[in-house]
């Protein structure tokens, strides 16, 4: 991956073209008792393949801060996006909202569009006509290191 730009909320990154393929246990691993190891056939995956529907509008993006916690998106976190697919209620999104990116969950009323956090700290933002946003694209995977 190469940097694209950062800022204060997210730092972007574009994939750069190149399949690695590792390996994949096609059988369910399990959380209980441990099967053979023997049992398994392996094959080969790429993350590319499996988490990038276009490349031309797919980036990566580092969550920095806590509002969305409780969807599951913690500091640090890589996140997945596609500009390609339409913004509606209810999807997490990365937005511009007056010159800095946030990722927020989209509420759509017919009034004005809100952006909502995912953690009580932080206050919805209420995008009205003297608010600029852009819709930068919907997160589709989350990547965490454990």
């Amino acid at each position: 991956m190469k940097r694209e730009k950062q800022n204060e909320t997210l730092t972007f990154y574009k994939s750069i073209q190149g399949k690695i393929k590792l390996e994949f246990v096609s059988e369910g691993i399990s959380a209980g008792f441990p099967s053979p190891a023997d049992d398994f056939k392996n094959k080969r995956i790429s993350l590319d393949e499996e988490l990038i529907n276009d490349v031309n509008t797919t980036y990566y993006a580092r969550v920095s801060g806590e509002s969305m916690i409780n969807a599951g998106l913690d500091n640090n976190d890589l996140l997945v996006i596609d500009k390609s697919i339409p913004a509606k209620d209810g999807k997490i999104a990365v937005c511009y909202v007056d010159g800095e990116f946030t990722v927020k969950r989209l509420k759509i009323t017919k009034e004005c569009i809100y952006l909502m956090p995912a953690n009580d700290n932080y206050k919805p933002i209420k995008v009205t006509k003297d608010k600029q946003l852009l819709i930068w694209g919907i997160v589709t995977y989350v990547i965490k290191k454990v």
